[in-house]
């Protein structure tokens, strides 16, 4: 069972403002990948169609604290944690490491709250419990890790 997954990533120039410094709404885009890259992990996707019904995973909620800037070319360690599991949707940490500092500092904390859903006709979505397949793949972190 997994509860966390890492993802490196070079800071591209396109991620960055005039004062070079990476974007802020661009912290939510690196979350956005590494949630992707770990369901990827358990071999699913955002988009699962693997169960059936298929189920999809809207954002409910999405937060970021800023502690230092990331700049052009910076190498970011993106670590994700399950910080909690609920029957119909799962909750994860993102703590934003430069790895390219000495010593090494954490540059932003998130949090999102994702919902498992399928999708009626018309594009309405309903809230659904996690397939039984998936759930048994993704557990919380143990509270030592989250410390």
């Amino acid at each position: 069972m997994a509860y966390e997954f890492r993802l490196t990533r070079r800071v591209e120039f396109a991620d960055t403002d005039m004062a070079g410094i990476v974007h802020f709404s661009n912290f939510f885009r690196y979350m956005d990948a590494t949630e992707h890259a770990f369901l990827r992990s358990l071999g699913f996707s955002v988009v699962t169609t693997q169960v059936d019904p298929p189920v999809g995973w809207p954002r409910v909620h999405a937060e970021c604290d800023y502690r230092y800037p990331l700049l052009f070319e910076d190498l970011v360690e993106i670590h994700l944690l399950v910080i909690e599991k609920r029957s119909k949707s799962l909750g994860y940490e993102f703590r934003f490491r430069k790895l390219n500092s000495t010593p090494i500092v954490e540059a932003a904390r998130g949090r999102m709250t994702v919902v498992c859903v399928t999708h009626q006709r018309g594009g309405r979505m309903s809230a659904a419990t996690i397939p039984r397949t998936m759930a048994e793949r993704i557990e919380v972190a143990p509270q030592e890790v989250l410390g």
